[in-house]
């Protein structure tokens, strides 16, 4: 299995808006490569406590290797950070880190089926014990869902042609790849010279419905404001305009009926400086906002 090795983003600003310390107690619900992880660990020596989790198998083996410096006071299960609340007792922790979206390992390898740069099978599970598919949804799934999926999660305008198209190609051959599915886009859409691939839509609202991701989002937005203790922050990085629409309207929401004295602490998304972007091209679209539980 290769290494997955992922280069975290906004270390800083996510330290800044957690103010990690010694003996706090943190729960980082998207381990990915566990950059953040290794980051709150240290930065809360020497005996601050994280409770880390992922749907990635692969994400937690690399995790726990990387994390074995901090072996006694970290504790990794493989999950959705929907069901923290589930194993992190409520009002116990001092900061939740959820860094939303899919990891550099996971699109840079062909039999995950998460990218159409290289040819794989369509798959694009992140939980890969999971049983839906991308092949699945994409060979059963009828026009009106295709089309509501690629509309709703990705904002694809041609949404309605490319569904009706999938559904006539699939007559004749089941989709079964990712190189057959944005070829059949761009043909519907040639790129004329676009620097951006006309199927990458398409891809993003397939691998959001596969993994129930904006599901996933607002149970674990509610799960991780109920883990906090008084005092306690929430960190949120989103790579897309939807999941950052529902992190401003859930933050902002919380702090107008004034719930458990919740105060939103960005007002505008942190995203990162030019170096940053310059030397991880991927951390472009990051957005990162917190809130605090006052009481």
């Amino acid at each position: 299995m290769p290494d997955f090795m992922h280069k975290p983003v906004i270390v800083t600003e996510v330290l800044a808006a957690l103010k990690p310390k010694p003996g706090g107690r943190y729960a980082d619900g998207t381990l990915g490569g566990a950059g953040h992880a290794a980051a709150i660990l240290a930065a809360s020596s020497p005996n601050g406590w994280l409770c880390g989790c992922d749907r990635d198998g692969a994400a937690i083996e690399a995790a726990r290797q990387r994390l074995a410096q901090f072996a006694d006071r970290l504790e990794v299960r493989q999950g959705n950070f929907a069901d923290l609340v589930d194993w992190v007792a409520p009002g116990s922790c001092d900061g939740v880190l959820l860094d939303l979206g899919v990891s550099s390992p996971q699109l840079d390898e062909a039999e995950r089926g998460f990218s159409f740069q290289q040819d794989g099978p369509l798959d694009m599970r992140m939980d890969r014990r999971q049983q839906l598919t991308a092949d699945e949804l994409v060979n059963t799934a009828g026009v009106e869902d295709l089309a509501r999926i690629f509309w709703e999660l990705a904002g694809e305008r041609h949404a309605r042609q490319f569904a009706r198209a999938i559904a006539k190609e699939r007559e004749q051959c089941r989709f079964s790849t990712t190189r057959q599915l944005a070829e059949l886009i761009e043909r519907l859409a040639p790129r004329r010279g676009r620097k951006t691939h006309p199927a990458t839509k398409v891809f993003q609202a397939l691998r959001m419905a596969v993994n129930d991701e904006i599901g996933s989002l607002r149970k674990g937005l509610d799960g991780a404001l109920r883990i906090l203790k008084p005092g306690g922050r929430l960190a949120v990085i989103t790579f897309h305009s939807l999941e950052d629409r529902i992190v401003k309207h859930t933050f902002r929401s919380l702090q107008q009926r004034g719930e458990a004295g919740m105060t939103v602490l960005t007002r505008k998304p942190i995203v990162p400086g030019p170096a940053e972007v310059a030397g991880n091209p991927r951390s472009r679209s990051a957005k990162l906002r917190a809130i605090e539980r006052q009481g």
